[in-house]
């Protein structure tokens, strides 16, 4: 009897916790709410139109009442003539801007965190934050007036000296480094804020006591700073592992051309093409599957990977 009353009493206990914990904590969940249902919204319940993918979907018919076509638009896309080439310029860009990018993030945010100068860190901030704010028309804009090659300030330049204008936006040697750069500049200042805030969370004693000890500022960011937000870094670097295959569409959009699609062309680009304005519906679906698998697979294995090297990972 008083074993069936402890289990009663453990069970209802939690629950009871549970209600106490959420009504205490009422704003954070309140504000926990909006992303949920945003999520719910546009991410879960469009999950359920994803079978099309497997279907000879035609918009009159509907989702349910269209045709099965098993693995059809799968066996398309694996046999395209274009698909190896769209797999190396995604994976390839994305990569890139991810060895770019977060270094490029962390140094930014290691170097206004240590700064001193109060007026120089805020003006830095600024200017690393606002290109992020600006969208890719916009930067494609910027990155013309600098690359044009009738009156691009790089070009002016290079014809001061004597030398011949180049076109880089239609240089297939060139085109690759535009995209991996740009996307840094435009990204580093707001990928600092992450670390930034990591790095507040140091306690300040570390820093004294290593100063005491007559530790330089690299040695001090070697073995204080670095070791210190490296959970943070590796969160990081897994939540972009897990959309690897997402190259940035806007971005290779604005930028890209006729004369570079070898080496511009990505995955997204290429649905746009065949699934929007060719109205391949169920082919651009079960593109949008195959990202999606191979972006959870690349998550649990870089997870599994960093647990037994940093001993950190999201789960």
């Amino acid at each position: 009897m008083n074993n069936n009353t402890d289990v009663t009493a453990s069970t209802v206990k939690p629950k009871k916790s549970l209600v106490k914990e959420i009504i205490r904590f009422k704003e954070i969940y309140l504000l926990m709410l909006i992303p949920l249902v945003y999520f719910f919204i546009f991410k879960y319940i469009p999950i359920w139109n994803g079978q099309i993918a497997f279907k000879n979907f035609q918009p009159v018919k509907g989702v349910l009442h269209s045709a099965w076509a098993g693995l059809k638009y799968f066996k398309e896309f694996f046999g395209s003539f274009y698909f190896w080439e769209l797999l190396r310029n995604t994976v390839g860009y994305s990569f890139g801007k991810l060895i770019i990018s977060v270094p490029i993030s962390i140094i930014l945010a290691v170097v206004i965190f240590e700064s001193q100068r109060n007026v120089l860190r805020k003006i830095v901030q600024t200017l690393s934050y606002l290109p992020h704010f600006l969208s890719w028309v916009i930067m494609y804009g910027i990155l013309l007036s600098l690359l044009a090659p009738g009156d691009g300030l790089f070009n002016d330049i290079i014809k001061m000296f004597g030398g011949k204008p180049i076109d880089y936006l239609t240089s297939t040697k060139a085109f690759p480094f535009i995209v991996i750069l740009s996307d840094a500049w435009k990204g580093m200042g707001w990928g600092a804020i992450i670390f930034i805030a990591a790095l507040m969370g140091i306690d300040p004693a570390l820093y004294e006591a290593a100063m005491v000890e007559g530790a330089s500022a690299w040695q001090r960011t070697k073995y204080i700073t670095i070791p210190s937000i490296l959970s943070v870094i590796v969160m990081v670097i897994l939540l972009k592992i897990g959309t690897i295959l997402d190259a940035g569409f806007n971005q290779i959009f604005m930028l890209y051309s006729i004369p570079v699609y070898s080496v511009a062309d990505i995955i997204d680009t290429w649905v746009y093409r065949q699934g929007l304005l060719e109205f391949k519906f169920s082919l651009a679906t079960a593109v949008g599957i195959f990202k999606g698998v191979i972006g959870f697979l690349l998550l649990v294995f870089a997870n599994k990977l960093t647990r037994k090297i940093a001993d950190s990972g999201l789960f």
